[in-house]
C-alpha cells in the first residue's frame, strides 16, 4: 500500500503544473463580488447557525440554501437519495461537470453564545454549529453561484453543481447519495471546511463503521427473582468487555469507541433492554471492514453467554479520503492568491479572550491571516467524513479556512462562538473566493480531469468496485434519536 501511495506522488509531482500564478479578470471579478455580497451570505451562514438544525432535522437550514440558488437561476433537485433534507441544485449544461459540496447540519450538546466564555444554555435547545457547517454550506453556495455568472459571461459550456449534503456528523448523508450513483457522471468534486487555519493538503484520514447493538433480555425483580431474568445490560457489558481485549489485537492505528446509550431504569430491575453504540476507525477502510464483522461475532457471543439476544443496526459508515495532488495543487495556488483573513481590533479583541480558554501556547491572532505550506503526508487525519466515499468515486479535493482563531479545537463551544461572528465570515469568504476560482481554472483547462482521474485510479486500483461500508441500509433518518 505505501509503496503504491510513494509511487502515486512521484506521478503526481511529474504531472505538477503551476495555476493561478496571477489574478486574471476573471479571479479579479470573483474576488470583488464576493466581497460587494459578503454581507448577504453572512446574513443566510448565520440564519443557519441560529437553526442549529442536526443531521436529517435541517429542514430551515436546507430550503434557505435552495431558495438562494433557486433565485440564481439553477434547477434544484429536492429529496435526492431518499433524504428528505438532501438536495442537488445545477447550472449550465453538458461536460466538464464539476460540483461542490455543501453541508449544514449540527452537533448536539454544544453551547450556542457568540461569545468569548462558556455559558451554559438557556434556551432549551440543544445543538449548535460546533463544526461550522453553517458557513460550509453557505460558502460552497456563494461560489457555486460566482462560477454561474463567470460561465454565462464567458460563454464557456459546463455544469456546475451544488450537492447539499445532509448529516454528515454521523448519518452518512454523502454515502447514500455515491450509492445512488448520483455522483457518476460528475468529474471533479471539491468542498471545504471551518477551521482554525487556511490550508490545502495531500493527506487521507479515518474510515469509519458506527453502528448500534441492541440487547433484548426478561426483566424481573433483581431481588426478588433474580434467577428468571436475562440482563440486556449483561450483555452489552460483556461485549464491551470483549471489545476491549480485542484492542491488543488490531492494527495499532484502529480507534474503537463506544457509548451506552440505555443501560435501564432502576437497579432493582433486570434491564429487558439495552444498547451500545459503537465507532470503529482505521486509516484504511478494508481494516474497518474486518474489525467491524469482528465487533459483530463479539456481539452475537456476548448475546449467547448471557441469554439474551441481540441485533445490530448500521448508523453510518464512510471510506478514507483517496487525496488528489493534481487538484491540490491548483487549489493551493488560488488559495495564494486570496491569502488568509484580517481581523480588526475588535475581532482580535475577541480572539484573544477565546485563545486563553484553550491551549495555545506559541499561537497568535495573527496567525489566521497567513496560508499554511502545501502539505504533502501519508499519515491520516484522526478524522472521519462521508466525503470520503465520493473520493472512491470521483476526483476531489478539500480546503481549511480559518473561520476560528489559530488553535481552537473543533467541535466546541469556542469553534461555536467563533463561528458566530464576523471571522467566522471572513473565513467562509476565502474559502468561497478560492473554490470558485479553483473551478474556473479546471474549466479553462479540461486536461487537468484526465490528470486527476489517472491519479485516482492510480490510487484505488483499477478493478475498484464501490461497496458502502453501510450495506444497503435504508437511510438512518433518526440516527441521532434514542431507541
Amino acid at each position: 500500500m505505501k509503496t503504491k501511495l510513494t509511487f502515486v506522488l512521484i506521478l503526481s509531482l511529474m504531472v505538477s503544473y503551476s495555476y493561478g500564478q496571477k489574478i486574471t479578470k476573471a479571479k479579479k471579478g470573483v474576488i470583488e463580488a464576493l466581497d460587494k455580497k459578503e454581507a448577504g451570505y453572512a446574513t443566510m451562514a448565520m440564519e443557519i447557525w441560529q437553526q442549529a438544525e442536526i443531521g436529517y432535522q435541517e429542514y430551515k437550514s436546507c430550503v434557505l440554501l435552495q431558495d438562494n440558488l433557486k433565485t440564481e437561476g439553477f434547477a434544484v433537485e429536492e429529496g435526492v437519495a431518499g433524504l428528505p433534507t438532501g438536495f442537488i441544485a445545477s447550472y449550465g449544461s453538458g461536460g466538464p461537470v464539476i460540483a461542490i459540496l455543501a453541508e449544514y447540519d449540527a452537533l448536539p450538546g454544544v453551547s450556542q453564545e457568540a461569545v468569548p466564555y462558556r455559558k451554559e444554555r438557556t434556551d432549551g435547545a440543544k445543538a449548535g454549529h460546533a463544526c461550522g457547517h453553517h458557513l460550509f454550506g453557505t460558502g460552497a453556495v456563494a461560489a457555486a453561484v460566482e462560477v454561474k455568472n463567470w460561465l454565462i459571461s464567458s460563454g464557456t459550456k459546463g455544469t456546475i453543481r451544488v450537492y447539499g449534503t445532509p448529516a454528515e456528523e454521523g448519518g452518512s448523508g454523502k454515502v447514500y447519495m455515491a450509492r445512488d450513483g448520483l455522483f457518476d457522471d460528475v468529474d471533479i468534486a471539491m468542498y471545504w471546511h471551518a477551521g482554525n487555519q487556511n490550508s490545502v493538503r495531500v493527506a487521507s484520514n479515518l474510515a469509519i463503521a458506527s453502528v448500534k447493538y441492541r440487547f433484548n433480555g426478561i426483566s424481573t425483580h433483581a431481588a426478588g427473582a433474580p434467577e428468571r431474568g436475562r440482563s440486556a445490560l449483561d450483555g452489552v457489558e460483556s461485549m464491551n468487555y470483549m471489545m476491549n481485549l480485542m484492542r491488543e489485537h488490531v492494527p495499532s492505528e484502529s480507534r474503537i469507541h463506544y457509548v451506552i446509550t440505555q443501560g435501564g431504569e432502576a437497579p432493582n430491575v433486570v434491564p429487558a433492554f439495552a444498547e451500545v453504540y459503537y465507532f470503529i476507525r482505521h486509516p484504511d477502510m478494508r481494516v474497518v471492514k474486518d474489525i467491524l464483522a469482528r465487533s459483530i461475532e463479539a456481539g452475537e457471543g456476548a448475546a449467547k453467554g448471557t441469554g439474551t439476544t441481540m441485533e445490530y443496526e448500521m448508523t453510518g459508515g464512510s471510506f478514507n479520503i483517496l487525496p488528489n495532488r493534481v487538484l491540490a495543487e491548483i487549489m493551493h495556488s488560488n488559495l495564494e492568491l486570496v491569502g488568509g483573513v484580517n481581523y480588526s481590533a475588535e475581532e482580535r479583541d475577541f480572539a484573544e479572550k477565546l485563545m486563553t480558554t484553550y491551549k495555545s501556547d506559541g499561537l497568535t491572532p495573527e496567525m489566521a491571516a497567513r496560508v499554511e505550506p502545501f502539505v504533502v503526508t501519508e499519515v491520516a487525519g484522526n478524522y472521519s467524513t462521508d466525503a470520503g466515499d465520493v473520493s472512491w468515486i470521483i476526483p476531489m479535493i478539500s480546503m481549511s479556512a480559518a473561520t476560528w482563531p489559530p488553535g481552537t479545537p473543533g467541535h466546541s463551544w469556542q469553534a461555536v462562538a467563533a463561528g458566530g461572528t464576523s471571522m467566522g465570515v471572513k473565513g467562509m469568504t476565502v474559502a468561497s473566493k478560492t473554490m470558485a476560482m479553483t473551478v474556473i481554472d479546471i474549466f479553462n483547462d479540461p486536461s487537468v480531469i484526465a490528470k486527476a482521474k489517472a491519479e485516482l485510479i492510480q490510487r484505488r486500483g483499477p478493478d475498484f468496485k464501490y461497496v458502502p461500508i453501510l450495506g444497503d441500509r435504508e437511510p438512518a433518518l433518526d440516527y441521532a434519536g434514542k431507541h
